[in-house]
């Protein structure tokens, strides 16, 4: 591969927050779903979970893609040190928004980039912290007639509904939805891939 042939960034994710997170910031790219089984012991430190499973999903579609970027990425929220994957179901769902209901907790977003060919690995856990409003019964309620809690980690986004539940957060919010775009594209201009990853 010359220095200045083209390369493809491929996000091994199946979620469209960040696949939309990536082509508003510009990044043209393809999705290989990784076919991995995640870590989620929610007794597990959080920040190694996360980096744990970017890893895994940018390893394996590595393999099939040596010559493109992968990237890959994992996101927890931790209330201290235990974390509130995405919930099973709706009462499930409830019990983690009361449990954050008046708290601070830690976004975690573990963030693997991998080129075989160039020999390129690294993994990143960017952090955010999002402050709860102190939450009733009743907002709870609102809150999931509005938004779809069973695929986010935590049990709320911060997109869509955040008025009913959240008094503040860190920003950027790509932070807080899953991928924090502006460091990867920081990444991929330190490593001086940005430049070369064409659609």
């Amino acid at each position: 591969m010359s220095a200045a042939s083209p390369l493809k960034l491929i996000l091994a994710s199946a979620s469209p927050r960040r696949t939309e997170l990536l082509s508003a910031a510009g990044i043209p790219h393809e999705v290989v779903v990784a076919q991995v089984t995640e870590h989620e012991d929610a007794t597990t430190d959080p920040r190694e979970m996360v980096l744990h499973n970017a890893q895994l999903k940018a390893r394996a579609v590595a393999k099939q893609f040596p010559n493109a970027v992968i990237l890959g990425a994992d996101t927890t929220v931790a209330l201290g040190e235990h974390a509130l994957n995405k919930p099973a179901n709706l009462n499930e769902s409830r019990e983690m928004l009361r449990r954050l209901s008046g708290k601070t907790p830690t976004v975690h977003t573990g963030i693997c980039l991998i080129c075989q060919d160039l020999g390129i690995e690294e993994l990143h856990d960017i952090t955010a912290w999002v402050k709860f409003r102190v939450l009733t019964e009743d907002a709870i309620t609102q809150y999931q007639a509005r938004v779809i809690t069973l695929d986010k980690a935590g049990a709320y986004g911060i997109q869509e509904g955040s008025e009913i539940i959240i008094d503040d957060y860190q920003r950027p919010i790509s932070t807080i939805m899953g991928l924090p775009v502006e460091f990867v594209v920081e990444r991929l201009n330190a490593l001086g891939l940005r430049a070369r990853i064409s659609a």
